[in-house]
């Protein structure tokens, strides 16, 4: 897909499983909790804990009654540990290639203010977004219009862009708004893999690809 930009043009993420699979971001935590339970044996222990979060089986519950540790700290290391996450490969070229044709990027994420911070810090994103839009900061999440309105707020009339990935909540807004949407394909990895009930137009981006590998940014009128 080609997406021509300029100072006009204005491109705007989500955050999980868009730029990057979220699951990679449990993980992350899981190690750490596993680390710092079992200095010597931790691979054994995080094996055990990633085994029951994908039978569905309570892995703060198992800590708590193994290691005497309160559901509640666990899952404060959980939100705010520093993640250690990539980005899908093409997003950074990506985000280069807009920011050289003079666009604005933005992203609207739901989640806590320290988590999801930790996660566009953890990703390298910092440097390239123009508006950050975190539910908890602003008190509303998608797909309610205020999220989307506030990058229409701040950038003024142009020619919006919106990728993410589920369609429960990603799109009805943007589509809505008049607002060019693209869809990721889910790569077998996402946390919410429920798309077979939200079909339609409605909650459908108007095209989806597989990868950015298949856009394509350019300047050309």
């Amino acid at each position: 897909m080609d997406i021509t930009v300029d100072n006009k043009t204005i491109i705007v993420f989500d955050l999980d499983d868009t730029l990057y699979n979220e699951i990679e971001f449990l993980k992350s935590a899981y190690r750490e909790i596993a680390q710092n339970l079992e200095k010597e044996n931790w691979p054994s222990l995080y094996i055990k804990m990633f085994s029951l979060y994908r039978n569905k089986i309570d892995v703060f519950e198992f800590i708590h009654k193994h290691y005497k540790v309160a559901k509640s700290t666990l899952i404060t290391e959980y939100r705010e540990h520093k993640p250690d996450i990539k980005l899908f490969e093409g997003v950074l070229e990506t985000l280069q290639k807009i920011k050289i044709n003079k666009g604005k990027i933005g992203l609207i994420t739901d989640g806590r203010q320290k988590t999801q911070t930790n996660k566009i810090e953890a990703l390298g994103l910092t440097p390239f977004l123009d508006c950050i839009v975190i539910s908890q900061e602003i008190g509303t999440e998608k797909p309610h219009q205020n999220n989307y309105k506030i990058l229409e707020s701040t950038f003024g009339k142009g020619a919006y862009y919106y990728i993410g990935d589920n369609l429960k909540k990603d799109f009805i807004t943007p589509n809505a708004l008049g607002w060019n949407t693209i869809g990721i394909m889910d790569n077998g990895l996402n946390i919410h893999n429920d798309a077979y009930l939200y079909q339609g137009e409605k909650y459908s981006p108007k095209v989806f690809i597989s990868s950015y590998l298949d856009l394509s940014i350019t300047h050309e009128r």
